[in-house]
């Protein structure tokens, strides 16, 4: 598996450092300085997010019993529930994503490439998260916005990597 995941890094870098619009060198320094941060408030935002996913599933879980209760007391049909198999993945992969930023603040605080390595694998999560979404309440504007937004964010990750393997 290590050696797809190194395939996979070495095609993206190949994508997104070797053949696209260069980072000036001043600009990735700035980016390098400031993405401990912003790995730390983005991966409490994704826990946030899986949070508050859960507690708005939960709560529509609730409106949904009380109208399934409602409709059997006069014989109707019942609805469903909205916890289906695409709310568990978004959480999972929430937390996931949430997790990986949060690991990474240390590494990129300190330069090191462990830190650039747990962003990488964050925004490959980014990208499931995407395609869970089209299978959600988001559908395909919320997939073709993960993905831009994921194609843009590698591209970021990868101009900025020669910040932290140098280190």
């Amino acid at each position: 598996m290590a050696v797809k995941a190194d395939q996979l890094e070495m095609k993206l870098d190949t994508i997104f450092e070797k053949n696209a619009p260069k980072l000036p060198a001043n600009a990735k320094k700035m980016i390098a300085d400031w993405a401990p941060w912003v790995a730390l408030v983005v991966g409490v935002l994704s826990l946030l997010s899986a949070y508050w996913l859960w507690q708005a599933a939960n709560a529509v879980n609730a409106y949904v019993n009380l109208a399934n209760q409602i409709s059997a007391a006069y014989g109707g049909v019942t609805a469903t529930s909205n916890m289906t198999l695409w709310v568990w993945l978004a959480l999972l992969v929430l937390l996931a994503e949430g997790l990986l930023y949060l690991l990474a603040f240390p590494g990129l605080k300190a330069r090191k490439k462990s830190g650039w390595n747990y962003l990488y694998w964050g925004a490959l999560v980014n990208v499931a998260y995407a395609v869970v979404s089209l299978f959600t309440i988001n559908g395909a504007g919320g997939f073709i916005g993960g993905l831009i937004g994921s194609a843009i964010g590698l591209w970021i990750l990868f101009q900025v990597r020669s910040e932290y393997a140098k280190a």
